[in-house]
């Protein structure tokens, strides 16, 4: 059970980078680049070279660079002879394919009936084109080539797949139960089957039965990244039903440390701290697993919760099994500030940096532990590597504004500041974590500042929690204290957990600061208690 669990932990580590920020990173490497270099080497000598090109294409296309992988599949289709089936057919399902990430389904649509006429009896090829007909909308198309794909492999579940999908689009939920059952029948035993399952079924509206069924995967394959990514995706919209399925699964195998850990997991990300305390300490209290992780997740949800010194011990005691981690001895610095042992703090984020300074996180811990000590220079230097390392991070600059303007009297610094941080996501007006809000009333723009978080309240829908307490934070600042206490509400309503945040956060006015001598928050907050876990 501890292989299996650690095995969770390495895969839910995979799951906090996307797709795309992964490729982006990994074409960078040096291996890649020296691949690169050759194909570039080799076209510099024949330009014409048509296996190169589509081999560079593929290159770009498995690292998401999809307009250069398809300028090369375009230039190689211009040298490749027509007698040359082979790679006539090879650019053609490599192009089709970049088409279709790139959501050009038409464009790729002509490239797969090309393909099919060079080989047309391709399961593979009868496959992309019944998928691209599906994303096209062209459902009888794509029902009459799943249809001939059962005839070529009945044991393939990808038609019985595409025809449940086929069956939901036209409201036929019997025959795509039956579908689903026959795709599953195929290879019982195979994780990526119920994960497929799983995507029908949430297309059905069987949210309860999607959830179950990448619950499933996991179980045949516990380190299974996709099963744990749609878990943790299907949380993020419907969280009751992703926790629904984790729970059964859990009282059906209570001693699994695997569904307890994710279960924690997934409630620590949405802010329902005693729920993940809870699980987190039944692993360790029960001796399912011993990884120094799951102690310093204890102490994060402690932290969160308020209980500073019981987070302190936690995180002591996931440091003396491993004393490298430069994030738990960020955290710690984080516990000793707030429990106002700054000097404590100053250390611990020195040994932080010692392991690794190019963490903006643990650059603007540190920077925040100098600047308790009135070490308000330096704190400004570490934001300033902080913002160099993650440019788009908008913490950052407004830390280094809020020094700026409240300790070292620079006001002009400040404003250039808070203009970055305004800046970053400037068009993307939808996401909260953009804190574009308070930078805007930083800069005396308030108006800007109400139109902001306006506008993310009606469009957003807030799963957890998150949304109204940004929102709360934004209205106290800008002195409507009567909308921050609606917001307050509905945030705690929502579950939003994190007591620290609610009565101690301070810095930058990042916070609902100016509510907290009103009775009526006190109050709120009181009749909240539940989910502190406070009496």
């Amino acid at each position: 059970m501890k292989k299996v669990l650690s095995g969770l932990i390495a895969a839910a580590a995979l799951v906090a980078c996307t797709f795309g920020a992964t490729a982006q990173r990994s074409i960078h490497n040096p291996m890649t680049q020296a691949v690169l270099q050759v194909y570039e080497e080799e076209l510099r000598e024949n330009p014409s070279d048509y296996n190169v090109l589509l081999s560079r294409a593929d290159e770009y296309y498995r690292h998401a660079e999809y307009l250069r992988a398809l300028a090369d599949v375009d230039a190689a289709l211009g040298y490749i002879p027509a007698e040359d089936k082979p790679d006539l057919l090879r650019a053609r399902m490599l192009r089709a394919g970049i088409n279709n990430s790139l959501s050009r389904h038409a464009d790729a649509m002509a490239d797969l009936e090309a393909a099919a006429v060079l080989e047309p009896n391709s399961f593979n090829i009868i496959l992309q084109k019944a998928n691209t007909e599906f994303a096209l909308g062209r459902y009888a198309d794509a029902k009459t080539d799943y249809q001939r794909m059962v005839r070529l492999n009945p044991r393939s579940a990808e038609p019985y797949l595409g025809l449940a999908a086929v069956a939901v689009k036209e409201n036929n939920i019997g025959i795509a139960t039956e579908m689903l059952d026959r795709a599953v029948n195929t290879d019982p035993n195979s994780a990526e089957i119920y994960i497929r399952r799983a995507e029908v079924k949430k297309m059905m509206g069987d949210h309860n039965g999607a959830v179950d069924d990448l619950v499933l995967a996991m179980s045949i394959d516990a380190n299974n990244s996709r099963a744990l990514a749609a878990l943790v995706d299907y949380a993020e919209t419907n969280y009751p039903a992703a926790m629904t399925g984790l729970s059964s699964a859990v009282t059906a195998a209570p001693r699994n440390g695997m569904f307890r850990y994710l279960r924690a997991r997934i409630a620590q990300g949405h802010y329902h701290y005693l729920a993940a305390l809870d699980d987190y300490q039944y692993i360790v209290n029960n001796n399912l697993d011993n990884y120094h992780g799951i102690n310093a997740s204890i102490a994060e949800c402690q932290y969160a919760l308020g209980r500073y010194n019981d987070a302190l011990a936690s995180i002591d005691y996931a440091l003396g099994q491993a004393n490298d981690n430069a994030l738990y001895f960020t955290l710690r610095s984080r516990i000793l500030r707030a429990l106002g042992r700054y000097d404590e703090a100053v250390r611990a984020s020195a040994l932080a940096m010692v392991i690794n300074r190019e963490d903006g996180d643990v650059l603007a811990e540190m920077a925040l532990a100098r600047a308790a000590t009135g070490e308000y220079d330096q704190a400004s230097s570490l934001l300033g590597e902080a913002m160099m390392v993650n440019a788009e991070n908008p913490r950052y600059p407004i830390l280094r504004g809020w020094v700026a303007q409240n300790n070292l009297n620079n006001a002009s610094g400040a404003r250039q500041f808070y203009t970055t941080a305004a800046d970053i996501d400037a068009f993307d007006l939808d996401n909260v974590n953009s804190l574009k809000g308070f930078a805007l009333i930083a800069l005396d723009r308030p108006d800007e500042a109400r139109r902001w978080i306006e506008n993310i309240l009606t469009t957003v829908t807030d799963h957890d929690g998150l949304v109204n307490y940004y929102a709360a934070c934004i209205f106290a600042q800008l002195g409507d204290n009567e909308r921050a206490m609606q917001c307050a509400a509905r945030s705690l309503d929502l579950g939003y957990a994190d007591y620290h945040n609610w009565t101690e956060q301070s810095e930058a006015d990042l916070n609902v600061g100016p509510l907290r001598d009103d009775l009526r928050f006190l109050n709120l907050l009181s009749r909240h208690n539940a989910i502190f876990g406070r009496q």
